[in-house]
Protein backbone atom coordinates (compact mmCIF):
# COMPACT_ATOMS: atom_id res chain seq x y z
CA UNK A 1 0.00 0.00 0.00
CA UNK A 2 1.07 3.47 -0.86
CA UNK A 3 1.92 5.51 2.20
CA UNK A 4 -0.66 8.92 1.57
CA UNK A 5 -1.59 12.53 3.59
CA UNK A 6 -5.18 12.81 2.89
CA UNK A 7 -6.09 16.49 3.86
CA UNK A 8 -9.36 17.85 4.06
CA UNK A 9 -10.44 21.03 4.54
CA UNK A 10 -14.36 22.22 5.43
CA UNK A 11 -15.69 25.62 4.35
CA UNK A 12 -15.42 26.38 8.21
CA UNK A 13 -11.98 26.31 8.34
CA UNK A 14 -11.23 23.00 9.93
CA UNK A 15 -8.88 20.60 8.79
CA UNK A 16 -9.34 17.30 8.98
CA UNK A 17 -5.79 15.13 8.13
CA UNK A 18 -5.29 11.35 7.61
CA UNK A 19 -2.06 9.00 7.31
CA UNK A 20 -2.70 6.07 5.32
CA UNK A 21 -0.10 3.10 4.63
CA UNK A 22 1.87 3.58 7.38
CA UNK A 23 1.38 0.99 10.11
CA UNK A 24 1.90 0.72 13.62
CA UNK A 25 3.53 4.02 16.12
CA UNK A 26 5.50 5.56 13.57
CA UNK A 27 2.44 7.25 11.75
CA UNK A 28 1.76 9.73 14.30
CA UNK A 29 5.79 11.03 13.40
CA UNK A 30 3.32 12.66 10.08
CA UNK A 31 1.19 14.52 13.07
CA UNK A 32 4.06 17.63 12.90
CA UNK A 33 4.65 17.30 8.85
CA UNK A 34 1.12 18.14 8.97
CA UNK A 35 1.17 20.92 11.39
CA UNK A 36 4.29 22.21 9.30
CA UNK A 37 2.43 22.39 6.22
CA UNK A 38 -1.02 24.01 7.61
CA UNK A 39 1.11 26.29 10.09
CA UNK A 40 -1.59 24.42 12.63
CA UNK A 41 -1.51 22.44 15.85
CA UNK A 42 -3.79 19.24 16.07
CA UNK A 43 -6.63 19.60 18.86
CA UNK A 44 -7.72 16.01 18.48
CA UNK A 45 -6.92 12.87 16.92
CA UNK A 46 -8.03 9.06 16.29
CA UNK A 47 -5.80 6.09 15.52
CA UNK A 48 -7.35 4.14 12.40
CA UNK A 49 -6.74 0.41 12.67
CA UNK A 50 -2.93 0.54 11.08
CA UNK A 51 -1.98 2.49 14.28
CA UNK A 52 -2.46 -1.38 15.91
CA UNK A 53 -0.68 -3.47 13.27
CA UNK A 54 2.77 -3.94 13.50
CA UNK A 55 5.07 -2.70 11.08
CA UNK A 56 6.24 -5.73 8.45
CA UNK A 57 9.93 -6.65 8.90
CA UNK A 58 11.71 -8.63 6.62
CA UNK A 59 14.73 -10.27 7.77
CA UNK A 60 17.31 -12.19 5.41
CA UNK A 61 20.01 -14.69 7.05
CA UNK A 62 23.18 -15.46 4.81
CA UNK A 63 24.49 -18.64 5.46
CA UNK A 64 28.41 -19.21 4.58
CA UNK A 65 29.00 -22.80 3.50
CA UNK A 66 32.62 -23.74 3.69
CA UNK A 67 32.93 -27.24 1.53
CA UNK A 68 36.38 -29.29 1.94
CA UNK A 69 36.85 -30.25 -1.44
CA UNK A 70 39.91 -32.77 -0.38
CA UNK A 71 39.00 -36.55 -1.51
Amino acid sequence: MTKQIKLRIYPDGIVQGEVEGIKGKKCTEYIGIIEKLLDAKVVDSEYTSEYYEREMIEIYEEENVKIDGGI
